[in-house]
Parts: structure tokens; sequence; C-alpha cells
């Protein structure tokens, strides 16, 4: 038997992410927004991309990388792009290692509307950490997740982990 999931506030938060009647996705709006990436959530930008953490994470760490032109495909990628995507993607990954120490790491893209993704008009590449056991009694017996670090502190740790890391040198 399948039990529902309550989800009341996924509602609200996906209709707050239907492009807007200029066609921006909510990750262009935040670009264009002025606001500063700490207020973002916005953790590092390279020549072509941009790293900020998922508003409702999975796990502590939960970040994608995102071109800054707003595109649905990897095939609608330059080769610049492509490049740099996969570059901050890399090391995206060795900043969650180094700071949380997950046992893995999930690294996927939902691209078109039946994949499940929430925003299908700006292509972006999830970071996830995991841990064993991160599917804990809570899940199941609550239908709740516990993130247990504020977004700021997650952003604070991600943003000094990706300035210590040079992607070119830095083995972790």
């Amino acid at each position: 038997m399948i039990d529902n999931l309550w989800a009341g506030w996924r509602g609200r938060y996906l209709s707050s992410l239907t492009e807007s009647a200029s066609g921006s996705s909510v990750f262009s709006r935040i670009l264009e927004s002025g606001l500063s990436d700490e207020e973002t959530y916005i953790v590092h930008r390279s020549a072509t991309a941009f790293v900020i953490l998922n508003a409702y994470p999975y796990s502590v760490g939960h970040s994608m990388v995102l071109p800054y032109r707003q595109i649905a495909d990897l095939d609608d990628l330059s080769a610049e792009e492509t490049t740099d995507l996969w570059n901050t993607v890399s090391r995206v990954c060795r900043a969650v290692r180094r700071e949380y120490a997950p046992h893995g790491i999930n690294v996927g893209i939902n691209m078109g509307a039946a994949s499940g993704g929430s925003v299908n008009e700006h292509l972006h590449v999830h970071v996830v950490p995991r841990w064993h056991g991160d599917s804990n009694f809570l899940t199941a017996t609550a239908n709740a997740k516990a993130i247990p670090e504020a977004l700021d502190v997650t952003a604070a740790r991600l943003r000094a982990a990706l300035r210590g890391s040079d992607s070119a040198s830095d083995p972790a």
C-alpha cells in the first residue's frame, strides 16, 4: 500500500518557481535581484556558473551548480560552459567531502517536465551529501526530515571550503 505524504508547503513553493512574465526562472530572478550572495545563499561564482544552496535541502550541504545563462538542457551549453559547470561540480564535491565528510554524494540533473524537477527552464546540477542512516526513524515515523544546520551556517562553511580549494591543485 502507498501512503500519502502531505507536503502542504510544496504547492506554494512550486507556484513561486514558475516562470515570470519575462520568462525568467527563479534562479535568473535571484541573479537579477541585486541581493548579496549571503542573502541568496550563493556560495561560489566561477566564469560561467554559480553554486547556490537548495532552499529545501534533502541533507546538509545540498547545493546546486548552474550556468548563469538560463538554458534547459545540457546540449545547450557552450564548450566553455560545459567545462566550467563540471569543474565546478567537482570542486563542490571536494569541498563537501572536506567540510562534511559524508559517506557518499549524489550528483544529479532533472531535465524536462517529466523528470521530476521543479525548475525545468534553468539547468541545474544537484550535489547532495549522503550519510549511512540519513533516512532515519524520523522520516519513517513522522514523515519529516531533520536538517541539523541552518542555511546561513551551511553557506558560510561551503564558501570557506570553496575558497580554500583550487580546482586545479586540490587533491581531495
